[in-house]
């Protein structure tokens, strides 16, 4: 079989193997600087850092750090970017909500706590797993390059990334400042440590990947504690919870509008 092409066709030709370059370039997904992280043993940790517009480093800006789902592990430093990063890197949220996010990639076989999924409870792991330990430790060294706002720290993560929430927030609870667990579930036995930080919860009704009953739990075991957790359960929604709360507007609004309170006055 024979392909001739004239210069219309050539021309055509050339725009279509160009489109997926351009379309790559203009996501906004781009805006993510890739960095790597590297503890004193040599262990690495890819992560990804969307930096605000025009930073100025007389002023401190608020961080959010996401953990992504299962399904974006790996080692490329790119595939954590799937979900919901492009909302946080759009030029309406850049310019209302200066900010930094901060989106670590866990490697293959490796999970942000080593808990099964699919169970309808676990207990905490003594131990955090090392993705976890690794970011946390990435986000000091980031501290002291960046001007950070330390009361306006926040944490989100889907699936896999919302058991991570979870965690984060059972083991440190005195770093965050709000936090917004997706389809993940953690150990009600923790949540008196932070049922103070504020918390928006979500996920689907019909999640079979995920239980509910793993957020709807941890939401109780909050009020429980005399915390004021928020909690939306998605009617007729699968797996998928995520793509709705992170274009969502108001989420963004309540997000940034929490500030860590000032610590009491030492007497």
């Amino acid at each position: 079989m024979r392909f001739e092409f004239g210069w219309s066709g050539l021309l055509t030709l050339g725009c279509l193997l160009v489109l997926p370059a351009l379309a790559w370039a203009a996501d906004d997904r781009e805006r993510f600087e890739a960095r790597t992280y590297t503890d004193a043993a040599g262990t690495k940790l890819l992560y990804r850092l969307l930096k605000p517009k025009d930073y100025d480093a007389n002023r401190k800006y608020p961080v959010v750090l996401f953990l992504h789902g299962a399904g974006e592990r790996g080692n490329d430093n790119v595939a954590q970017l799937k979900h919901g990063m492009a909302d946080f890197a759009s030029d309406a949220m850049r310019e209302k909500y200066p900010a930094f996010v901060i989106a670590p990639q866990c490697p293959v076989n490796e999970r942000w706590v080593e808990v099964d999924w699919s169970a309808t409870k676990h207990d905490m792991p003594e131990k955090p797993a090392s993705p976890m330990r690794l970011t946390l430790a990435a986000l000091e060294q980031l501290r002291k390059e960046f001007s950070f706002d330390p009361d306006r720290l926040y944490i989100t993560g889907l699936s896999m990334g919302g058991y991570g929430t979870w965690d984060a927030l059972q083991r440190h609870p005195e770093l965050f400042a709000a936090a917004i667990p997706i389809c993940g579930g953690g150990d009600p036995k923790h949540a008196a440590k932070f049922a103070k930080v504020p918390i928006w919860a979500f996920h689907g009704d019909k999640d079979t990947a995920v239980r509910p009953e793993r957020s709807r739990d941890m939401i109780a075991a909050l009020k429980a504690a005399g915390g004021t957790p928020q909690y939306t359960e998605y009617p007729n929604t699968g797996h998928d919870s995520w793509s709705a709360t992170y274009r969502n507007p108001e989420v963004h609004a309540w997000l940034f509008a929490q500030k860590r309170p000032a610590a009491p006055d030492k007497k």
